[in-house]
């Protein structure tokens, strides 16, 4: 018997994972990528899964809204999660990985399943028959006009990308090595500010240069959660200091207390030749980066590999398009994922691809939909998207958090404590939901079975 064939568009996180969940199922997949036919403004590498944004896929203890997400989907036999901890490099208590190597393992992961058939070049029609859409915040103008006659006119939002300088040309005498809290090993690097550098480095940011955007562009709407640097600086002198350079948790060991504020940096890859600026994305032109950068503490002599960019992203106004199962309700063999949903993050976007995989493969099989308790943070991601009471002027990316979790039934006061027994709570729950609905095929560890 021939094995039904499923279209996959895009090879990212998600529809990597999408692809792999259907080949699992037994399902024959065409996974259409257009790299390195052509390549959107943030992709530069041919492989599949790109990380084009930071290299950290968020904390790694199960106490935390991103370790929970990604506990859950080991759970369900996530293919990203498992590279990723092949590749991981050090990044205290988060789970960051070499870029480079991660997108070689899922490409190899993928091109290895006999299910799976790659197709490269642009996709400019949405496909008929059963298919996943994953192409990401950076959909190809065809391809967006064809979705935009389906499903009327998307949203748009901005993201943007931080710099990438060279370890070696650091200035290691006004840098520690520390992570905040003590947590994990000493695996950022901190750049501390007094008072006094702090206030010349904001008037520097907040009076910089930004890079022009097109004519079509100017009219933006900037995520909160991917903030530039110099958009957030604008809202007020401390918002950095409360933000992304807040320096609790540190002390410098050249004074013995708390710096004014704090800069961190993460390595890029496993040798530690490149570090990431945290929470600095931005859209200043590359000169005024230089110039505005290197007046962060350790950084007047630093090289940078990669500067910030800005770029345009869309996504569905998915409260009322989509079901919890990513598919779309008026053609339900014709599913979403990744940040095209508006799920917001790396592993977010991956684990919508394994829900809208694993979806469309239990309907094309005559299985009940999959939908996952609500204490998950799975199952609370897939509600927001599909939560059609929210207004559209009102609806935004969502990532994973403690917040969109019912709270537990009895009042704790510690927050770790309380987050311990959520995440407790939830992992219970998708233990249990899983043992009564799981059928074979959706069984075992993932990776190269």
């Amino acid at each position: 018997m021939v094995a039904q064939t499923v279209q996959v568009i895009g090879a990212g996180l998600a529809g990597c994972e999408a692809a792999y969940a259907l080949a699992r199922a037994g399902f024959s997949v065409r996974l259409r990528e257009m790299k390195p036919v052509k390549y959107s403004p943030a992709h530069h590498s041919p492989g599949f899964a790109e990380l084009v944004c930071s290299n950290s896929l968020k904390a790694k203890r199960l106490g935390s809204a991103a370790g929970l997400l990604k506990a859950e989907m080991e759970a369900l036999s996530s293919l990203t999660v498992a590279c990723a901890k092949q590749c991981a490099v050090p990044a205290g208590g988060a789970l960051a990985v070499d870029r480079e190597e991660f997108s070689r393992l899922v490409t190899e992961a993928i091109r290895a399943c006999p299910n799976i058939t790659v197709e490269t070049g642009e996709v400019t029609e949405l496909p008929e028959g059963p298919a996943v859409v994953a192409t990401g915040p950076l959909t190809s103008d065809a391809l967006a006009a064809s979705l935009s006659s389906l499903c009327g006119e998307g949203l748009r939002f901005y993201d943007a990308a931080a710099p990438i300088v060279t370890a070696e040309s650091l200035e290691r005498d006004k840098v520690f090595f520390a992570a905040r809290y003590g947590r994990g090993d000493d695996d950022y690097i901190n750049c501390p500010f007094t008072k006094e550098e702090y206030e010349v480095f904001y008037d520097a940011l907040i009076h910089a240069q930004r890079a022009e955007l097109h004519e079509a562009d100017r009219d933006l709407t900037v995520y909160e959660g991917c903030m530039p640097v110099e958009v957030m600086a604008a809202r007020g002198v401390d918002t950095l200091r409360y933000g992304p350079l807040r320096p609790v948790g540190l002390t410098d060991p050249r004074t013995g207390r708390r710096p004014w504020a704090v800069v961190q940096l993460r390595a890029e890859n496993r040798e530690g030749t490149l570090y990431n600026l945290v929470g600095f994305q931005t859209n200043l032109k590359f000169g005024e980066q230089k110039r505005v950068f290197s007046l962060i503490p350790g950084l007047g002599k630093a090289e940078f590999a990669r500067y910030g960019v800005m770029h345009r992203n869309t996504f569905l106004y998915s409260p009322a398009l989509l079901t919890p199962q990513f598919a779309l309700r008026e053609h339900p063999e014709l599913c979403f994922a990744g940040q095209l949903t508006g799920v917001e993050g790396y592993m977010e976007s991956a684990a919508s691809g394994i829900l809208a995989g694993r979806g469309l493969a239990r309907r094309l099989k005559g299985l009940p939909p999959l939908t996952l308790p609500p204490t998950t943070m799975l199952g609370a991601l897939s509600s927001y998207v599909s939560n059609g009471g929210i207004r559209r002027a009102d609806f935004q990316p969502m990532g994973a958090n403690m917040g969109i979790l019912p709270p537990l039934p009895q009042r704790v006061k510690g927050k770790a404590e309380r987050y311990g027994q959520i995440a407790g709570r939830a992992m219970a729950d998708l233990a249990g939901y899983l043992a009564g609905v799981t059928p074979e095929w959706e069984k075992g560890s993932g990776l190269h079975e």
